[in-house]
């Protein structure tokens, strides 16, 4: 006969596996901490559901019937893994076998997944890391969706968002080492006659431009001539133009001599990010997600420090 499971009280399977564990109603009844009466009430109910007996009294103990000794491996194993899946063992960061996924923006690949990398090599080597751009973090559904595990940089808006500051990052304007503007100190309006390349990581998601923001406070004009989506693509573009962009100061302090740009030397408006880690509430709790959190928390720390 076939049962459809969402028919069945689940607390009587429980109840007839320590039946049959205990080979007694009364022990039954005392180790589910009951009595006699509701237990015998219950194996009614499911020899009404399952259309068995299931046990037969003999003496002052019970005998299983064929369906039930049938039934008991199964149900004893089902609640054995209910029981692992809800009391989860320790987390053992070298045993971690899981995959976590990092959104950063591409400064932050060059500049601190290096040593997240070598953390992750040594603290946790079974673990797998899948790193993201801020445009796969849009288009995945933030971290609200179930792909990215965490993500480094500006903070998150929105219900259900943790967020841990982690640092200040300052930013620097850059120009190709040869450019004509160089060879002084420029003054506030030479300043405001350079032609600028902006970074726009996710176009028409209606991110504010913070530097453009930083230059209008300061009553310093800001041409914008381009933009492109990352970090990297604008340092490229000003090794090889008279153009000039705004980088994160640990981009250029790492990368700078390779990229082939130098800072201006000019009365740039002060301008830093605060970057922190943030996360949703369904990885909040999580073990393996709180180790992953406080290993990526210590290399970003140490890779500014180096």
């Amino acid at each position: 006969m076939s049962i459809p499971i969402a028919s069945l009280d689940l607390n009587l399977l429980l109840m007839l596996h320590t039946v049959l564990t205990e080979r007694s109603v009364a022990r039954a009844a005392e180790r589910l901490h009951v009595t006699p009466s509701a237990i015998s009430n219950g194996l009614a109910r499911l020899r009404s559901a399952l259309g068995d007996p299931l046990v037969t009294r003999k003496g002052r103990g019970i005998v299983p019937t064929p369906r039930a000794v049938a039934l008991a491996p199964a149900i004893a194993r089902g609640l054995r893994e209910l029981e692992l899946a809800i009391h989860e063992a320790p987390f053992e960061p070298a045993s971690c076998t899981r995959s976590f996924t990092l959104a950063v923006a591409d400064a932050g690949q060059l500049t601190w997944v290096p040593r997240i990398a070598a953390s992750m090599a040594a603290e946790m080597p079974k673990a797998h890391l899948s790193v993201v751009g801020i445009d796969s973090l849009v288009s995945l559904g933030d971290l609200t969706s179930s792909a990215v595990d965490l993500h480094i940089g500006l903070a998150g808006r929105g219900s259900g968002l943790h967020i841990a500051p982690l640092l200040d990052e300052r930013t620097v304007l850059v120009a190709r080492r040869a450019h004509p503007a160089l060879g002084k100190r420029l003054s506030a309006r030479e300043l405001g006659t350079l032609r600028h390349v902006g970074v726009e990581m996710v176009p028409g998601k209606g991110f504010r431009d913070l530097v453009g923001v930083a230059y209008a406070r300061s009553g310093v004009r800001r041409q914008l001539a381009m933009t492109v989506p990352s970090f990297t693509a604008a340092a490229a573009v000003v090794a090889a133009t008279d153009l000039v962009a705004t980088l994160p100061e640990s981009l250029f302090a790492g990368l700078g001599t390779r990229l082939g740009v130098r800072t201006v030397n000019a009365p740039v408006p002060a301008h830093s990010v605060k970057i922190a880690m943030c996360w949703h509430d369904r990885t909040h709790a999580d073990p393996a997600a709180r180790g992953f959190r406080e290993l990526v928390r210590r290399a970003v720390l140490a890779a500014r420090q180096a």
